[in-house]
């Protein structure tokens, strides 16, 4: 793990009487760093998505940010320890300077729940002394720490650390992440301001994520009379972003099981705008030999295969981002010989093609550290469409 560049005053000896009970704490001792807790309406709403362009904006106006996720339900192992992955991600990007497992103190895997219920009043005190320790780690000598929540306002109540718990332990205020339009998230932001209000956490503003570019200005007008009278700024409209929805080719491979037969280095970060389900003739799949295009085809189509081979022999450029190969199908071993002198990114994987079509719909696109085209793209979103000026008054 890397080093820090300070460590935090200590609450507690580093030792103690063995005959002395630990004393738990059940709120930061640090009350000097602003903090604000990013929330959504749901999952998936654009909530990494708004801290990793936080942080950016917020670095432009000091270099002593902080970071943590107190409560993470999709982690990845490091040096042995489970770390959120968002927490992964965002370090990666911005190099914190803080302990992973600080950043990523609570990660719910699947037993987590049963075991807490178990015996919830000593896992209760004890979760809420790491998050508090955790937070004050990443918010020694910061200016701002940035806290990304998990999900809606209710998530984490059945072991006692709802997002809006979490949020009033820290002593932060929140902004709320929900997906455009203007009854839909209204109505959500509503519910789950009720939450924060319950625990007496104050709800600082709304952004609305994924917004077509030419519904902006009514959803921005009608969102803000309807937010308004919930007390809610609008604090920003975000334009949706066709990219960070795109899936690069190595994520599709992960989530089917694919194996690679060409191009791999060339094709691990090409990013999928859309995908073809080889069932025409060769003349009609012509139209189709795109960039950000894949194609899902069994390997005995060798007409699909041969267009695509001479598409790219002709051009002498990229002409798709790959091929599948379903149910794992190979081509004519002549054929094999003149893929690999192309540069056609192509997979096999043992499924059919409904099959795979399927799971790819279904993917859930999260931002990784290697989606080094997206970060740019992250980071001007909310540099340009965040009102930094209005957030940053609510301190």
């Amino acid at each position: 793990m890397k080093p820090t560049s300070g460590e935090p005053p200590r609450t507690l000896p580093s030792t103690a009487h063995p005959a002395e009970q630990p004393v738990l704490l059940d709120r930061p001792t640090n009350l000097q760093t602003r903090r604000i807790f990013v929330a959504a309406t749901r999952m998936n709403e654009g909530k990494t998505t708004t801290c990793l362009g936080l942080f950016a904006a917020m670095r432009s106006l000091s270099s002593r940010i902080g970071f943590i996720k107190p409560v993470g339900q999709r982690f990845i192992e490091i040096d042995g320890i489970l770390v959120d992955e968002d927490s992964f991600l965002l370090d990666k990007i911005y190099d914190v300077q803080v302990p992973l497992e600080s950043m990523s103190p609570i990660a719910v895997d699947g037993t987590f729940t049963r075991r807490y219920l178990n015996n919830p009043e000593r896992a209760r005190n004890a979760l809420i002394d790491k998050i508090c320790r955790a937070f004050d780690r990443v918010s020694w000598e910061k200016d701002f720490t940035i806290i990304e929540g998990t999900g809606h306002a209710g998530v984490g109540s059945v072991f006692e650390l709802s997002n809006a718990r979490v949020a009033r332990i820290l002593g932060a205020k929140v902004i709320i992440v929900s997906q455009g339009g203007i009854g839909r998230p209204v109505d959500e932001i509503a519910l789950n301001k009720a939450l924060f209000d319950q625990e007496g956490v104050e709800v600082i503003g709304a952004v609305l994520n994924k917004v077509q570019v030419d519904k902006i200005p009514v959803v921005a007008k009608y969102a803000a009379l309807g937010l308004e009278r919930l007390g809610v700024p609008l604090l920003g409209v975000l334009p949706a972003q066709r990219m960070l929805s795109a899936p690069n080719l190595s994520q599709v491979v992960e989530e089917i099981g694919g194996r690679w037969i060409n191009a791999k280095t060339q094709g691990e970060t090409e990013r999928i705008y859309r995908f073809v389900i080889g069932a025409m003739t060769a003349k009609g799949i012509v139209d189709y030999l795109l960039p950000g295009v894949l194609i899902i085809t069994p390997g005995d189509r060798d007409d699909i295969i041969l267009a695509a081979i001479a598409s790219a022999g002709i051009s002498g450029k990229k002409v798709i981002s790959g091929i599948i190969l379903t149910r794992d199908i190979l081509p004519h071993p002549k054929l094999m010989e003149l893929l690999a002198q192309t540069n056609i990114p192509v997979i096999a994987a043992s499924e059919d093609s409904y099959n795979i079509a399927s799971k790819i719909n279904a993917m859930t696109i999260k931002t990784q550290p290697q989606d080094s085209d997206k970060i740019p793209v992250i980071k001007r979103l909310i540099l340009d469409h965040l009102d930094m000026n209005r957030l940053l008054a609510a301190f």
